[in-house]
């Protein structure tokens, strides 16, 4: 027993743990050596039995008074499981309470009671503008509902439907086997009927036993104003049939919004570029912006620079939740300068510019005096 950590040691707690502090330390213990999520990994394995041979201890009162006492020692002349201790409890109700929250709790809902059907995905492509206002959309969809022969038994008229005699109708199978931490019980669908319960003799023939038909439907789908690229709408019982009586599972439809060729969407405001004139970005005057809404007139102050921003209030895209709510539209100003001018023009800009800065605007008259003056520069 020399070789073997002290209890206390291998769950990390203090010897006044109390029983909440060993499960949790236990569960961590388990759920992170558990060998079902460490395949092959015989270090993990035994750690995993470790941490359950001290949890097994420590967990029942009066083992735990015994080993509070003597130790390891307290347990050498059981008889039972590995060093002498009696691993003969049934570890189920251990792990039962344990991973409750991983296997869905200590009431396993039967395998064939009503379920819900499956969701369906599906995706659909609307327009920047659509999905700032909202829109309608049909979909032509493939979906299942109840066979109208059998009425969505599976099985053919007349004939007779069995319970299953492998699970006696519930749908599982239990498979209990002996381990080093006593009997343990494996719950699985049962291979017979498939989880229904029920053994159906001869199938339907326009449904072959499934108990539904596929067909070709136009399903009618409300894009709400103020949706974002990436976003699902949900429309409630048309997905999947459920099972056993169960409701419909939901249809879910990814939204996809087409890029705009101005406007840009950041959460609920847009972003925009507008160019304006050298001229109106000295004088001002007034411009029309586009925004979702239509055109609209913007006075530019007299000596707006390049990239200045200006901001649209309400102009853009309305919220989910309040669709009277809306973002801003954000707009940058952008001068333009011209590429290319006339004879005319670009001598009204020389005077233009002489009037500005005092001096007369001075070009060389010819190329090879722009040489001259280069060589003159460089040697000086």
């Amino acid at each position: 027993m020399a070789d073997k950590r002290d209890y206390y040691e291998v769950l990390g707690v203090s010897r006044s743990a109390t029983d909440d502090e060993l499960k949790r330390a236990y569960r961590k213990l388990a759920k992170q050596y558990h060998p079902d999520t460490n395949p092959g990994d015989k270090d993990a394995e035994a750690k995993f039995k470790e941490a359950s041979e001290a949890y097994a201890v420590l967990s029942d009162p009066k083992k735990r008074s015994q080993y509070d006492q003597f130790g390891h020692a307290a347990f050498e002349s059981g008889g039972g499981g590995a060093g002498g201790f009696d691993f003969g409890m049934d570890m189920s109700d251990i792990f039962g309470d344990i991973f409750g929250d991983l296997f869905g709790g200590r009431q396993r809902r039967s395998h064939n009671g009503p379920m819900q059907g499956a969701n369906l995905r599906t995706s659909v492509r609307i327009k920047f503008e659509e999905a700032v206002f909202g829109t309608e959309k049909e979909l032509d969809l493939t979906l299942k509902d109840e066979c109208s022969t059998c009425h969505g038994t599976g099985a053919k008229h007349g004939s007779a439907i069995d319970t299953c005699s492998k699970c006696g109708g519930k749908g599982q199978v239990v498979y209990t086997q002996q381990s080093l931490f006593g009997m343990i019980r494996n719950v699985q669908t049962c291979p017979d009927c498939k989880g229904s319960g029920k053994i159906i003799k001869e199938k339907c023939t326009d449904c072959y036993g499934s108990g539904y038909i596929s067909q070709r439907k136009r399903i009618k789908v409300t894009i709400p104003a103020g949706i974002d690229n990436g976003q699902s709408v949900r429309i409630r019982g048309k997905g999947e049939p459920g099972i056993n009586g169960g409701p419909r599972g939901d249809l879910l439809v990814d939204v996809e919004v087409s890029r705009h060729p101005i406007f840009q969407r950041q959460d609920y405001d847009i972003f925009s570029t507008v160019p304006i004139s050298y001229a109106t970005a000295a004088l001002g005057g007034d411009i029309y912006i586009n925004t979702v809404d239509g055109d609209v007139i913007y006075n530019v102050k007299a000596g707006t620079q390049t990239d200045t921003k200006v901001r649209l209030r309400d102009k853009g895209v309305p919220t989910l939740r309040n669709k009277n709510v809306r973002g801003d539209h954000y707009v940058t100003l952008v001068v333009q300068v011209p590429t290319s001018l006339n004879a005319e023009q670009r001598e009204l800009l020389k005077k233009f510019d002489e009037a500005m800065t005092g001096k007369k605007s001075q070009n060389p008259e010819n190329e090879k005096d722009k040489e001259k003056g280069k060589r003159k520069f460089w040697k000086s």
